[in-house]
């Protein structure tokens, strides 16, 4: 056997031990750089499943079982068309969406639509301080509800209005964690993954007027008004924040990379909502259904489907309620500021006031009062006596059918070539937007008629 010198040997073990620390940098490097990318488009994909979405799959799940799995195949498609074209839309024009409907149509429908979305956002902001309030409860029943509503109020003024832009999109993206719970959940308890399998590709529809309501309010709470007006103008934001667009406005700076990057982050984001999304209908449909809980009435019910995550352990009731009140609240962290932050950009852009979390209070004194008037105003909503976890689903139906007008006007600014020039949509892009736009109304329509 040849016998090598120690030199030798010892040269060509720091070589290998370089090459492999060469191998594991590289390997984080584009570890990093596809985090980079991440932006807008995981933030609102994230702020989607928000405490109302948790809310209405896990209702979803729990009333109808493994017949309902499949909407998160088809509205994956629908979601991320349309928010890709409200990406495009801020990208190419340096503007929000509510500024960009200003500059091309008249008063009389821009109005209409800020204050429709105004009111949607209010309603889910109050639903989701009232969730947050209703999980923190079951931590501490002591504590009196008014009095944890308020208190998540105060601390998410606060968060939105004294934390700069770039912190406080690295605070969304690592809140955004707290929904691996279901995940986690999914893995844990005897799922029929064949049967789900097969359900998750065979749509189920029902002309019933309890099925259309949770079909509305999934596509409500998944396609949402205030995620349009959110990616639009938190697109510009950005836009100022790599100087690719001046504070006072102008042409973007756009290359093709920049908006393969956006589209890339929009697509993941979009992604990781569907994918959560279709993991808590699951959840709810193996734990709740199948025991026999049809109905979520409360945060308890509705922490229930994450007890086989903790059911090795002696208090394994705590436990769930602990990691579902954990989730719920973190989730609400996240998406009430967007929530409020996708009002304020609406309103500031229909009366051309300064905006945007990049500026200081002072900056943009008008902008911030809209943020902490539509979160005061959805805490009041908590104490006229709505039960705060059916207000969620209500609120997601609510959603459902506001988000109707809005996508066809997303679908006309995004085609028109003398707003988005050679950026304009092409053919995938409008029929997917048009598929969004008729399925949403007919299914709005017959949950109308239903009642009726």
């Amino acid at each position: 056997m040849v016998q090598f010198p120690d030199e030798i040997i010892k040269e060509a073990e720091q070589n290998t031990a370089h090459g492999a620390k060469q191998i594991k940098h590289k390997r984080l490097k584009k570890i990093g750089r596809f985090l980079r990318i991440l932006g807008p488009g995981i933030v609102t994909g994230a702020a989607d499943d928000d405490p109302s979405g948790i809310a209405t799959y896990s209702q979803a799940g729990a009333q109808f079982g493994f017949k309902m799995p499949w909407t998160m195949i088809f509205t994956y498609p629908l979601m991320t068309a349309v928010q890709e074209a409200c990406m495009r839309i801020g990208a190419v024009t340096g503007k929000g969406l509510a500024a960009a409907v200003r500059e091309h149509y008249p008063k009389k429908i821009l109005y209409p639509i800020v204050v429709l979305v105004v009111l949607a956002n209010t309603l889910n902001i109050g639903s989701d301080i009232g969730a947050m309030s209703a999980s923190a409860q079951l931590l501490a029943p002591s504590l009196p509800f008014p009095l944890l509503a308020i208190a998540f109020a105060l601390l998410i003024i606060l968060l939105e209005v004294f934390i700069s832009y770039r912190t406080y999109i690295r605070i969304l993206k690592w809140l955004s964690m707290a929904l691996f719970a279901y995940f986690i959940t999914a893995f844990l308890v005897d799922v029929p993954w064949i049967t789900v399998i097969k359900a998750t590709f065979s749509p189920h529809i029902e002309f019933s007027a309890a099925f259309l309501y949770i079909m509305v309010a999934i596509f409500g709470t998944t396609i949402s008004p205030y995620l349009f007006f959110w990616q639009t103008s938190n697109v510009v934001e950005e836009e100022i924040a790599s100087h690719r667009l001046a504070q006072k406005g102008g042409i973007p700076k756009l290359t093709k990379a920049y908006l393969r990057r956006l589209r890339i982050d929009t697509a993941f984001g979009m992604l990781f909502s569907n994918v959560t999304a279709w993991f808590i209908i699951v959840v709810g449909a193996v734990v709740l259904n199948q025991s026999g809980v049809t109905t979520i009435n409360t945060a308890a019910d509705a922490a229930k489907a994450l007890e086989p995550l903790v059911n090795t352990f002696p208090n394994a009731g705590f436990l769930a309620k602990l990691i579902f009140a954990v989730g719920v609240i973190g989730i609400g962290l996240q998406s009430i500021p967007v929530l409020a932050g996708s009002s304020a950009y609406a309103v500031a852009e229909t009366f051309s006031w300064k905006e945007g979390l990049y500026r200081k209070f002072r900056q943009s004194r008008n902008f911030y009062l809209v943020i902490i008037f539509g979160t005061v105003a959805g805490l009041l909503f908590n104490f006229v006596g709505f039960d705060p976890i059916k207000a969620l689903v209500f609120t997601a139906v609510f959603n459902g059918i506001a988000a109707v007008p809005l996508i066809f006007l997303i679908l006309r600014i995004s085609s028109r070539e003398d707003v988005m020039g050679e950026h304009k949509s092409g053919w995938l892009s409008k029929l997917v937007l048009w598929i969004a736009f008729i399925v949403m109304a007919l299914f709005a329509i017959a949950l109308l008629v239903s009642f009726l």
